[in-house]
């Protein structure tokens, strides 16, 4: 297939589409940088020895996405491209709220125009709230404890009803729980702009000695150890949850939970990054921070049974690949 990948700079979708390329398809990058280095497309290349078209557009411009979709002819789109931090969505809704709907909005349109029928969307756990886990697809969303989560949830009710409204456009709404790692090669990774939102980038700076310590965020949380819980998924995992989404994605709406079905708290993770690399991480308690649940983690069987995917790597994994990742580039 030729596809249009949104934000393929980015960490997802960076390794996304390595996996893409491994399995056959053909890929269009387009990424604005604003959360993504330009150097990430010579690695793709490097590590899948491929080529591909890229284009610098932000996908809230219609005049750019609509450049795009005349130049090409997509059989199907992933799109990432989107602010991800819940903390920032809190502090800067609107940024949130416009860029992640309208993009979605305008993409959405411009493959209706141009009859691209499959698209796949990167959604989150955020939009379950404060649901009992572990999260199925079939929970009513309750996404009101942060924008972010929120504009994940309305990104998915427009191409729900798009997809109602159109039987030819069939769509993928992928909900993934806490994505690290990195590719084994240590050539792309989670490297964000300025100071990490993500745990696992930040963990890995302290360690490197470029940040002081860790903030952990609340430890009188319902949980074990009082730290928050998490699915930590490995990042070349996900990205095959893509491949697979896209891939299988024939008719209608389809909803599905990429996660491990595993909970890890964070002080779990953060004492087997500490074994595993044996290296410290200094970090301190602090209050909670807004917008956080005490524990998220998925069902993931419905992906395993109709898409054939599941995870394979674990968390000793996750935490070498970051850290091989952290030790070959800062």
């Amino acid at each position: 297939m030729n596809i249009l990948v949104t934000g393929g700079a980015g960490y997802i979708g960076s390794h996304t589409c390595v996996s893409l390329m491994e399995a056959g398809h053909n890929i269009t990058i387009v990424d604005n940088f604003i959360n993504s280095k330009k150097e990430v497309l010579d690695r793709i290349k490097e590590i899948s020895g491929k080529d591909f078209k890229f284009y610098k557009a932000d996908v809230t411009n219609e005049v750019s996405v609509e450049k795009i979709f005349a130049e090409n002819s997509f059989d199907g789109l992933i799109h990432f491209a989107g602010l991800k931090a819940v903390g920032e969505s809190v502090e800067k809704p609107l940024e949130y709220y416009y860029n992640n709907v309208v993009s979605t909005l305008i993409l959405a349109k411009a493959c209706l125009k141009y009859k691209v029928n499959k698209f796949v969307f990167s959604s989150s756990a955020t939009v379950y709230g404060e649901n009992q886990v572990p999260f199925t697809e079939t929970m009513e969303l309750l996404p009101t404890t942060n924008p972010y989560g929120e504009t994940k949830a309305i990104s998915e009710r427009i191409l729900t009803d798009t997809a109602k409204a159109n039987p030819d456009f069939s769509v993928s709404l992928l909900r993934y729980f806490n994505p690290i790692g990195a590719h084994e090669s240590g050539l792309i990774g989670e490297d964000p702009n300025g100071i990490p939102n993500n745990l696992m980038p930040f963990v890995s700076k302290v360690a490197t000695g470029q940040l002081e310590k860790l903030s952990v965020f609340g430890n009188d949380y319902d949980t074990p150890d009082g730290t928050g819980v998490r699915d930590y998924i490995h990042v070349v995992d996900l990205a095959e949850g893509h491949v697979a989404a896209i891939e299988n994605l024939d008719t209608g709406v389809n909803v599905f939970n990429l996660g491990t079905g595993k909970g890890t708290s964070v002080l779990e993770l953060v004492n087997a990054f500490i074994k595993i690399n044996d290296i410290d991480v200094p970090y301190e308690i602090k209050g909670r921070r807004p917008g956080d649940i005490a524990s998220c983690y998925a069902d993931a069987s419905k992906a395993e049974q109709e898409l054939g995917w599941k995870t394979k790597k674990t968390i000793e994994d996750m935490v070498r690949d970051s850290w091989n990742f952290e030790r070959k580039n800062y």
